[in-house]
């Protein structure tokens, strides 16, 4: 349990670090298209080699999940990581991944539509909690204006994480997680390529140096930090995670990221929200938690532990 919490912080503090990438190669020119593109197919060669062999001619462990990598590929990973993206290069890099994180009040609105059985109490302040948070996050009042296209990225983020729990909350033991991460990055690579070969979606690269901290670094420092650190090393450490704590209490542990990303925001970027932001941050994940808590108590089979298995692989923001 020790040692697969300490997989679970580090797994949240490299996922952490992807905004902080991303921002610094938008800020020298790159498109969010560009940033998602490049990260997902440099992800998705470096995980297929350990991907291919697991399967061991087994391929048709693919083959009849298909729907679910497709899936999986499109929205959890093209869309999420494309709207985020969006979201950072307008936003904070807090600010949009604590827009994000509002995907589990999403699900709790989205189970509570659809059952029509309210949830627990527990559930309900969670909720409120987040949402008050999430009013505070935007700092209506504040001196400095959030921009309204930005947060509806990082609302559109949320829904696609949301998207994303429900589809790996499934039980399937015959795919496993390491194929289907592997399977929705190049899913998701591939949909990428198609979107900007059509010219729906801008592309813009640049080789110009980027600014972490107090370096100045080539531009394949920071896209190599994005591939290598944020996405395949925080992949393969989630999974051992999620093997190692179970999924409820690894998906627990992924909050963390929230408080790993604004670290890092603020060591490499100079970024650090608002004394009022840093503070609806706090109520977000504090419902957050409320919520998990609440999933955590429910009897086995219930709308409320629907989401029991939602990260038996991690979120890629």
């Amino acid at each position: 349990m020790a040692s697969g919490l300490g997989v679970a912080l580090f797994s949240s503090a490299v996922f952490g670090l992807s905004g902080s990438f991303a921002k610094a190669l938008l800020e020298t020119g790159w498109t969010p298209g560009a940033a998602v593109t490049a990260r997902l197919t440099g992800a998705a060669l470096i995980l297929a080699v350990f991907a291919i062999p697991s399967l061991r001619g087994r391929w048709h462990q693919l083959r009849d999940n298909w729907l679910t990598v497709l899936l999986f590929g499109f929205i959890g990973v093209a869309a999420c990581q494309l709207f985020y993206f969006n979201a950072v290069s307008r936003l904070s890099v807090g600010v949009a991944l604590l827009l994000e994180y509002l995907a589990p009040v999403l699900i709790v609105l989205w189970l509570w539509a659809v059952s029509r059985k309210r949830p627990r109490p527990l559930t309900i302040a969670g909720t409120l909690l987040s949402l008050g948070g999430l009013i505070l996050v935007l700092d209506l009042t504040g001196a400095v204006k959030v921009d309204l296209i930005g947060v509806l990225w990082g609302i559109a983020a949320a829904v696609c994480l949301a998207i994303y729990f429900f589809i790996t909350a499934k039980e399937n033991d015959t795919l496993p997680p390491i194929l289907l991460a592997s399977g929705g990055l190049m899913v998701g690579a591939i949909v990428m390529w198609l979107t900007a070969a059509t010219g729906l979606l801008p592309m813009a690269f640049s080789t110009a140096d980027t600014r972490l901290g107090p370096w100045v670094t080539p531009w394949w420092v920071a896209l190599g930090g994005l591939v290598v650190l944020a996405t395949v090393v925080a992949y393969v450490s989630g999974i051992v995670a999620a093997r190692a704590l179970g999924s409820k209490v690894a998906s627990f542990v992924s909050l963390t990221e929230v408080l790993f990303a604004v670290i890092w925001a603020w060591l490499l970027l100079g970024e650090l929200p608002g004394p009022i932001q840093l503070l609806g941050g706090l109520l977000i994940v504090g419902g957050v938690v409320l919520v998990r808590l609440d999933e955590l108590r429910a009897p086995s089979g219930t709308g409320a532990a629907a989401l029991d298995h939602a990260n038996d692989c991690e979120p890629v923001p």
